[in-house]
């Protein structure tokens, strides 16, 4: 009704300005009645024109130009640009053009092209129909060469693998990203030379017109014409990786580990002869390029997290290395400087002698692609450093300090939005703490806490099935957050909570709540405490005072775990022993999401109701309402009002509600596919209004895939902050709004 008042109000409004201007024009308007009249067309055209204006900038009822959207994690904002997930392997041509593969990015670019610091497009259908990309790119003057994986979508007569057969391809593209098809290639559009069924293709490179392929399956360097895709040999080489070619035409050859060998880098002819030449002193070689010079640039995902530098015009020698030694964890661990590398996995360079890397972090932590001048100087850095992920705010500082699962960003809100964020440290130290949770598991959603006024960093997942602690120690480690404790729930099969060898000395049933006892970010014998529960969890909640909140999808449904001190590590102390259970509300037949404020003995609980029951089981979702219980230490059960909120009465998932986040005086909520975030009154239950991603970010969003996708905040100046998961572009959306 409002959206068709608006348009009316529109059109009256262009009316009248038409007859405006035919007055003006008219030889009457010197009558001193038409003047008049033409005062008075004036006046309504613009009384009508500033309701329409103010109808026109509301969403449901409020000034749209109340909030902002913003974001943070990725260099830019969506729509037709954004930097893609975890880049695997690039390669960079003499004029600067990069090409990058990953196995997976959410909206469709696998393989990206970047130039001078921008997107300058992406490798077109690599995405869907049981398709994703892989570990090795390369190009020449005429073809982008892509290694990717085709699974079976059970279209033989379409040319797709059979059910249960995967391909590991090669697929060929013109330089602008479209697919070219040759004679006998393979898939729906003739461009793919299938390598294997068994393994992926781990590294491609071209001289001439030949084409170099690593079959890890065989064992075998597979080589092919560039422009008729037919095999002209192959020959032998024991786990084969990237490949560089030198100056003088012969390969350079990355050879995993395998077993007790360590990876070295082999030397062999264009014709498979293996020459005496090879590299043994990297640790964990994961890209390789020649420079203009045909010095061999070898990323070196070791320790020294650097880019080494061989001269290999003889014996190879090490002739110099880029970066600084120990990457990310040199000076102060952790911190974010130009020349700090981390999780490296592609290098190179163009004719200018630019040098190109790509960092990843470690375990998937996202895309840092870097280029310097000869000298060292970063010209520019791109990011996407979050997917699945959101933030939260260090409460200390006001919004300022932002913390994700492994990076720590800080905000200027005076710039324009996507300029507010500044990525300033990466917080996992992956060698001097290998059994850091992060490493092992997938988190995605931050609670950031200051008990007994110093930080600690609580991660949780996708399944709500655990809950990771950090703590801090400056002096020590630097920017990193140390490992300190961990809660998981029990197993529904009576199993082990985590299945697989990690964390070591875990109890073999049950659930468990681990703690750093000994402080030295390990998981040791003796470090457990253990019990047996539902095994269904709904959410978790850590509470200003530090106490723990974790809701089971029962009629006896909540658990709360008080602090019971700090040790002498600086580790907050859970135990089973002093956790307290309490009933669900009544009201409630499936209890989800929990958030209680001690401050004001307030709690804010969501789940299914009698009155709105789930269909189905949707394990994610918040449930069809959120209800306020006043005084709930003294035992109040009744609660202070009931919000019925978008759920799922079909079973097909187009309308529910991902997650909920309490701030000030709003309860927000945001729902799953369509990611609007509909903001209700604390005090009263009532809508106030409802926020969708503006132009800053194109106007989309992907879906909400977590329970905690939302998180808010009320600064001290009033201004709410509202971060949100975004995954289809790698970012976190940040909503503004004022007091």
């Amino acid at each position: 009704m409002r959206h068709q008042l608006i348009e009316q109000l529109h059109k009256l409004s262009q009316d009248i300005t038409h007859q405006v201007k035919k007055l003006f024009q008219s030889r009457y308007f010197r009558n001193f009645k038409n003047a008049k009249f033409l005062l008075f067309t004036l006046a309504i055209a613009g009384v009508i024109i500033s309701v329409e204006m103010t109808a026109d900038w509301t969403v449901n009822g409020v000034p749209a130009k109340t909030y902002q959207t913003s974001w943070i994690g990725n260099t830019f904002g969506g729509g037709k640009k954004w930097v893609q997930n975890n880049i695997e392997t690039m390669y960079v041509a003499s004029n600067g053009t990069v090409y990058t593969n990953s196995f997976w990015d959410e909206s469709g670019a696998e393989a990206g092209i970047y130039k001078d610091g921008d997107v300058i497009g992406a490798l077109n259908d690599t995405h869907g129909w049981s398709r994703g990309g892989g570990k090795a790119i390369t190009a020449n003057s005429k073809y982008i060469y892509m290694a990717m994986v085709q699974g079976a979508v059970g279209k033989i007569n379409q040319d797709y693998p059979p059910d249960g057969t995967t391909w590991y391809c090669v697929r060929r593209y013109d330089l602008s990203g479209k697919p070219t098809p040759f004679d006998k290639g393979r898939g729906w559009d003739k461009s793919m030379l299938i390598v294997s069924n068994k393994s992926e293709v781990t590294g491609l490179a071209t001289t001439g017109n030949e084409l170099y392929v690593s079959d890890t399956a065989t064992n075998r360097i597979r080589v092919y014409n560039t422009d008729t895709m037919k095999e002209v040999r192959d020959f032998s080489v024991t786990n084969p990786g990237a490949i560089a070619i030198d100056k003088q035409g012969n390969l350079w050859i990355i050879q995993s580990k395998n077993g007790n060998n360590p990876a070295k880098i082999v030397h062999y002819s264009q014709t498979g002869k293996q020459l005496p030449q090879q590299i043994t002193d990297v640790v964990e070689p994961t890209a390789i390029a020649i420079d203009r010079q045909g010095k061999l640039l070898v990323a070196e995902n070791g320790p020294r997290q650097q880019v080494l530098i061989y001269n290999v015009k003889g014996q190879p020698m090490q002739a110099g290395t880029f970066g600084s030694k120990g990457g990310i964890y040199a000076g102060i661990p952790g911190e974010v400087q130009d020349l700090k590398l981390y999780g490296l996995t592609g290098v190179g360079a163009d004719a200018a002698g630019n040098i190109y890397v790509n960092s990843n972090g470690f375990n998937k932590s996202g895309t840092d692609l870097r280029k310097f001048s000869p000298s060292g100087k970063q010209l520019w850095q791109l990011l996407g450093l979050l997917f699945v992920d959101n933030a939260d705010v260090d409460p200390k500082t006001d919004g300022v300090d932002v913390f994700t699962k492994q990076e720590r960003y800080l905000m200027d809100y005076s710039k324009p939005a996507g300029k507010q964020w500044t990525y300033k440290d990466y917080t996992l130290n992956a060698f001097k703490y290998p059994q850091d949770p992060r490493l092992h598991t997938s988190p995605d959603a931050t609670f950031v806490r200051r008990i007994k006024g110093q930080p600690f960093l609580f991660l949780t997942d996708m399944y709500s099935s655990f809950l990771e602690i950090y703590r801090f120690n400056p002096s020590k480690d630097g920017k990193i957050a140390i490992p300190a404790g961990m809660f998981v729930g029990t197993h529904g099969g009576g199993k082990k909570s985590i299945v697989g060898n990690w964390p070591p000395h875990q109890p073999e049933k049950g659930e468990w709540i681990w703690r750093d006892k000994n402080g030295n970010g390990a998981f040791d014998k003796g470090e457990y405490d253990n019990s047996e529960d539902y095994p269904y969890i709904g959410g978790w909640w850590v509470d200003s005072q530090g106490d723990i909140w974790k809701t089971l999808r029962t009629q006896d449904g909540i658990r709360r775990y008080p602090l019971q001190g700090i040790d002498s590590n600086g580790n907050p102390i859970y135990t089973y022993s002093s956790m307290q259970k309490e009933k669900t509300p009544s009201i409630f037949t499936d209890l989800r999401r929990i958030e209680y404020f001690p401050q004001t003995d307030t709690m804010y609980l969501s789940g299914f109701t009698k009155d709105h029951p789930a269909v189905g089981d949707d394990t994610k979702v918040v449930g069809s309402e959120i209800a306020r219980f006043d005084n709930w230490s003294k035992g109040n059960r009744t609660p202070r009002w009931r919000i019925v909120v978008p759920y799922d009465i079909t079973g097909k998932r187009e309308v529910a509600t991902a997650a909920m986040s309490v701030a000030g005086d709003y309860v927000f909520a945001v729902t799953f596919k369509t990611a609007e975030v509909y903001v209700y009154d604390a005090k009263t239950g009532t809508s106030a209004k409802k926020l969708k991603p503006g132009p800053e970010v194109a106007g989309e969003s992907g879906w909400i895939d977590i329970p905690h996708g939302i998180r808010a905040f009320r600064r001290s100046n009033g201004e709410y902050l509202v971060f949100v998961e975004e995954d289809a572009k790698g970012k976190v959306i940040v909503y503004r709004l004022p007091k």
